[in-house]
């Protein structure tokens, strides 16, 4: 059942619209009454003021005919009361809402104005006017017959007044009945709301707050009386629908909580399945044994009878299987490379998809059928992917059908993009590894050839000077070329010590200062060269293969001073600033001509072009300056984005 949205709300407000029109007209007539009631008070005064009015006008008369030296003021006044008298019997029967005051609405009290307005101008304001424009014997004579018509007229004006106290009360009369009628009225009126509203809310209301204290005490049985189509029977018949709604999740809550635990225990394992592999391959390890160890996870953790992991060769596009567990030696013999398109796995490598399959009902891509010969009633094929990039497939067999769900293969799907990526970043370590194994072996090389391998081809042609010098007999020429030899030898000999110095010198617990300043003690215990170290401003460790680099181009550096430089002193020092890094070396020797001297402008030469080639590698920039006697100095420059 439906609520008509609205219609609780329609008869409320319909309710008190009609109260407030009844009320409001009630207290509209109240209004009216007593504004009648005032305009009637202001008619009973001016009323009986009319009464003074005329006995001023007769003692204004008898004034004028006793004292003749007030007669012309007696005469203009006398004018004014009786101008004043007309208008207010004018007021009395036409009314003024100004002041306000209230025309005759009685009979009696308009048959009594008549006769006062029929008096007055048919005998009172004739004698007035005779008065006014007569003799003075005419005067008396109007005087006198003023004199004898005074008390009936005021008489007459008595019971005007008289007729209109009467409607006055009988007008107050009404005004107080219609107030009593209006309290009566209110009474009613609220009783009325009272109950209406009882009917209509209240108690609806309270049946609805006892049923919901019902529910609140798990009396989930409790239903409510729709009674009505408005506002609160929709929400009788919703609190109904909820209460059956609840009963039935509580009948069923037993059942849900147990689903809802198995599914989280499922989820549980899929994450701890997840957790053991990815934490597994996180591990530095051989593909093989990667692969190895990954299939043995996932076949204890699904319960699998076996497995097997194949990684694709791109030279000679087909499939290998590098491990394996559970599979006959007949399955790895005939299975052990296959071509993608011989069966199954190749088709799932092709596409990049799984699948999961009955040997009962094999997928027409299934041509091998070697799982099926194995006696496997299950049989599974996953991508191993990397980026979008294929690198190989795994299976996995079950002797029994084994039914997976959609979470499992997305799991195992996900796993299978895991070993993607550890495969994957194995072969960029080893690539790493091989890289920088076959820089260092060219820096090697170039420093063997620019240093030992040039000297030894120097000893070369000084051992053929000798041999051609003994032979013919020129000893003093030999023994030149054994000296020669001999400080030959000894260079050759200082080489070879300064590589395996280089080879040997390592930076521990990236403490850069500390190497420099063994470095430089080795120096000028090996040249007798003075040396110094100074350290400007602080700042974090560089990275530790930056720093190795930073070593490297000191040595260098120290090495082409020894070499070339002629210098009784050398100084280096390092600058910090904000993760910024500057070491200059200065040394105090002959010096050079960087824009002439063939050292500095050959590519082959060892010491300046290793440095930059250094210096370039760890994004740094390494300068060289000289001036011909002034010494030479070599300034490395790091960034701060270098800065570990």
């Amino acid at each position: 059942m439906l609520a008509n949205p609205g219609k609780l709300s329609r008869k409320i407000i319909g309710t008190l619209v009609v109260f407030f029109l009844v009320a409001a007209a009630a207290i509209g007539l109240t209004l009216l009454i007593s504004w009648q009631l005032e305009g009637v008070a202001a008619a009973i005064n001016d009323a009986g003021s009319q009464r003074m009015r005329t006995y001023r006008m007769a003692h204004l008369m008898a004034r004028g005919l006793e004292s003749m030296g007030q007669e012309t003021t007696a005469a203009q006044v006398l004018v004014e009361e009786r101008e004043q008298f007309d208008r207010v019997l004018r007021d009395l029967q036409l009314g003024d809402p100004a002041r306000p005051l209230s025309p005759p609405r009685n009979l009696e009290v308009q048959h009594r104005l008549q006769a006062v307005e029929s008096i007055w101008h048919d005998t009172m304001l004739p004698r007035v006017e005779k008065y006014l424009g007569g003799a003075r014997d005419e005067r008396e004579a109007a005087l006198d017959q003023f004199d004898s018509e005074l008390e009936p007229f005021v008489s007459t004006i008595n019971e005007l007044v008289l007729a209109m106290e009467r409607s006055y009360a009988s007008d107050t009369n009404l005004l107080r009945s219609v107030q009593a009628a209006l309290v009566v009225l209110a009474m009613i009126g609220t009783y009325i709301l009272i109950r209406y509203f009882w009917r209509l809310v209240i108690r609806p209301v309270g049946i609805l707050h006892a049923g919901m204290q019902r529910m609140t005490g798990n009396d989930l049985t409790v239903r409510l009386p729709v009674a009505s189509d408005d506002e609160l029977g929709g929400l009788a018949h919703g609190f109904n629908q909820m209460a059956e709604h609840l009963q039935d999740a509580y009948g069923t809550l037993e059942q849900r909580v147990e689903a809802e635990t198995r599914r989280l225990a499922e989820r549980n394992h899929e994450l701890g399945i997840l957790y053991s592999v990815t934490t597994f391959l996180s591990e530095p390890a051989p593909v093989e044994v990667m692969c190895e160890g990954f299939l043995e996870r996932i076949k204890s953790a699904l319960g699998a009878d076996a497995g097997a992991v194949r990684m694709f060769e791109a030279q000679s596009e087909k499939l290998y299987l590098i491990t394996s567990e559970g599979l006959s030696d007949t399955f790895l013999e005939r299975e052990g490379e296959m071509d993608c398109g011989d069966c199954l796995c190749g088709e799932v490598f092709q596409s990049g998809s799984s699948a999961a399959f009955a040997t009962v009902t094999p997928p027409e891509g299934m041509k091998l059928r070697t799982c099926i010969r194995e006696g496997f009633a299950t049989a599974t094929a996953f991508s191993i992917l990397y980026d979008k990039q294929r690198l190989g497939v795994y299976n996995l067999y079950f002797w029994r059908p084994q039914a997976l769900s959609e979470q499992e293969i997305h799991l195992l799907e996900t796993l299978g993009h895991h070993l993607g990526v550890a495969i994957e970043n194995q072969r960029l370590k080893s690539r790493e590894k091989e890289l920088a194994v076959s820089e260092e072996r060219n820096l090697l090389a170039q420093e063997l050839h620019d240093s030992i391998a040039q000297g030894l081809a120097f000893l070369n042609i000084q051992v053929q000077l000798l041999q051609d010098s003994l032979r013919k007999g020129k000893a003093e020429e030999a023994m030149q070329t054994a000296n020669q030899l001999r400080e030959g030898v000894q260079e050759s000999y200082d080489d070879v010590r300064e590589l395996l110095v280089h080879f040997r010198t390592r930076v521990h617990q990236s403490d850069l200062d500390t190497a420099i300043q063994s470095t430089l003690e080795k120096f000028e215990g090996q040249t007798g060269i003075a040396t110094q170290f100074e350290r400007i401003g602080a700042g974090v460790a560089q990275l530790p293969t930056d720093e190795i680099q930073i070593m490297h181009i000191v040595q260098e550096s120290l090495s082409n001073i020894r070499k070339h430089a002629r210098a009784s002193q050398v100084r280096v020092v390092v600058r910090r600033d904000n993760g910024r890094i500057d070491i200059d070396i200065d040394d105090d020797g002959i010096g050079f001509d960087p824009a002439s001297d063939p050292n500095c402008l050959s590519d082959r030469h060892v010491g300046l072009k290793i440095m930059r080639e250094r210096a370039h590698r760890i994004g740094g920039e390494c300068r060289i300056t000289s001036k011909p006697g002034s010494g030479s100095r070599v300034t490395l420059t790091l960034p701060r984005e270098k800065v570990a």
